[in-house]
């Protein structure tokens, strides 16, 4: 077949669903074209060393990749995010009907800010079947769409109406499905499809001496969390919990985002010396990392929309066969218990946090590494690449092969 794929980050980002799809994908055969923006995850500022220019197109045996400029902002803000989703969508929209316009099939990697230029292109694309892969469901909830200019409400229009058009709408857990199915789309075309991560990089390794150093100042517990510290993450809770049990454990915390200066600040009015920061690292870097430290916090907000999303950080630690806490509702904390590869609690609860803290400290390390096979036997049975892959693939050929309900779409308004 002839595959688009649209997504909003792509690699060198750490997006390692649409980059390893597109790469199995011609390796079984397929032509492969990407479309997609220059990288700024996750600052908001485009990567050293990269010019957003609007010809830019990259091409190796069966796979293209054009990048298309888009709005960077770095603030965080509701209205610069919304600017920056626009400015995408507009650009796709101009660069995607050459690029995609005789493609057997479209997949969406659905992230929300994916969703404005996928409803754009589909009214230009017309009859193109589109498999749209759902990630995430947003809903601002901090009180500044209020004064922006609706756009959360276009953004629920622009997800809807892309539920009911796309011939497939694949979902990582029972959880999503039941969130995308109250969301407009049809129940008959719901499929499973579970992220897998980059497991040339995420696999079971020994950190070298260096990186323990870096990680551990004694024998006591490590907990770390690695990745965006950002709001959905609610890593003060994590800190609180951590303030509490002193000298018991650590938490590193590795990354940076738009909350980062918040945790930084409650850490050192707390006196939480058992709270560290590191800077962040690129994803090759990682996996010393996890196995220099004892368990991986994988922490959530409790908002509905989260229950059925299971964070990246999520299948590249069981990859990895590093035990987790898991503070966070849903598909993850089941997905953690059902594989008994760690811990978990209700999310944003410092003092229940804190009891796994201390149970997490208790537990003896040979029952931690049982932890990780376990939680690694899980990966490759329910999340590897290749399963994930094949899924995909046969859901592109059930797509490409459904009858097309498109023309109603490409000439509405």
């Amino acid at each position: 077949m002839r595959v688009g794929i649209l997504t909003y980050h792509f690699p060198p980002e750490p997006a390692f669903v649409p980059g390893s799809l597109a790469e199995e994908l011609v390796a079984r055969g397929h032509e492969v074209r990407v479309l997609t923006g220059f990288p700024d995850y996750p600052g908001g500022h485009v990567y050293p060393g990269w010019r957003q220019r609007w010809r830019h197109q990259t091409h190796s045996e069966r796979l293209t990749v054009r990048r298309v400029p888009r709005y960077a902002a770095g603030d965080g803000s509701a209205r610069a995010r919304a600017a920056t989703w626009l400015s995408f969508a507009g650009s796709a929209a101009l660069a995607g009907r050459g690029l995609l316009r005789d493609v057997d099939v479209l997949y969406v990697y659905g992230h929300p800010a994916v969703m404005f230029a996928a409803t754009g292109l589909l009214r230009l694309l017309g009859r193109t079947p589109t498999v749209l892969h759902v990630q995430d469901v947003w809903t601002e909830r901090d009180g500044r769409s209020a004064q922006d200019s609706g756009w959360p409400a276009r953004l629920e229009a622009a997800t809807r109406r892309l539920y009911r058009e796309s011939a497939v709408v694949a979902v990582g857990s029972p959880f999503m499905a039941d969130l995308v199915r109250a969301g407009g789309a049809d129940p008959g075309r719901v499929r499973a499809a579970p992220n897998w991560t980059d497991e040339r990089i995420f696999r079971p390794t020994q950190a070298g001496p260096a990186v323990r150093r870096l990680v551990r100042r004694d024998d006591r517990c490590v907990v770390m969390h690695a990745g965006t510290i950002g709001a959905r993450q609610d890593l003060e809770t994590a800190v609180r919990a951590a303030a509490a049990l002193g000298d018991r454990m650590d938490l590193v915390l590795v990354g940076s985002g738009p909350q980062e200066r918040r945790v930084r600040g409650l850490a050192a009015d707390l006196g939480a010396d058992n709270v560290r920061f590191l800077e962040r690292r690129s994803a090759v870097d990682m996996p010393q990392l996890y196995a220099a430290a004892d368990y991986q916090l994988v922490a959530q907000r409790d908002l509905p929309e989260l229950r059925g999303r299971v964070p990246g950080k999520l299948q590249a630690a069981l990859s990895c066969a590093a035990p987790v806490v898991a503070s966070a509702a849903g598909e993850t904390a089941e997905v953690v218990e059902r594989a008994r590869a760690g811990l978990s609690c209700p999310p944003e609860d410092w003092a229940a946090l804190a009891d796994r803290f201390w149970l997490a400290a208790a537990i003896p390390p040979a029952a931690r590494l049982d932890m990780g096979r376990r939680g690694r036997d899980a990966y490759l049975r329910d999340m590897s690449m290749r399963a994930g892959v094949d899924r995909i693939e046969a859901l592109l050929h059930e797509a490409a092969e459904r009858p097309s309900n498109r023309t109603k779409f490409a000439h509405s308004s």
